[in-house]
């Protein structure tokens, strides 16, 4: 399987991911760089609004995410790093994993640069 490496700076720290070849990837590919203002949400998660949906082509519908998934969470139009297993949602598209969960989890709300590696 054909793989991107990104890099997201958060907080002046680096965290390293690694997305899937996709339809969603493709189109967050070609919106990069962007910054981002990242949120916690329900003690499990990091979010932030994309400037324009994803293309879901071969998409599921829903999915759940493990711990250090990148996800994309269609409703919101958001990308979201998961510190902590969700269950199965709609909207929920995997599209690649991170490094460094304890930082992710651990940094308040900020902005972060999320690029190409």
């Amino acid at each position: 399987m054909d793989t991107t490496t990104i890099v997201i700076t958060i907080a002046g720290t680096a965290v390293r991911g690694t997305l899937r070849d996709n339809a969603a990837t493709a189109s967050l590919l070609s919106q990069l760089p962007l910054d981002l203002d990242f949120a916690d949400f329900g003690g499990q998660e990091k979010i932030a609004r994309l400037p324009a949906a994803l293309a879901l082509d071969g998409m599921p519908a829903g999915s759940s995410a493990e711990a250090g998934t990148i996800g994309y969470y269609e409703p919101d139009r958001s990308l979201v790093l998961y510190y902590e297993p969700v269950g199965y949602y709609d909207g929920i598209i995997p599209i690649g994993t991170f490094d460094d969960l304890e930082f992710v989890r651990d940094t308040p709300p900020s902005t972060g640069t999320v690029s190409r590696e």
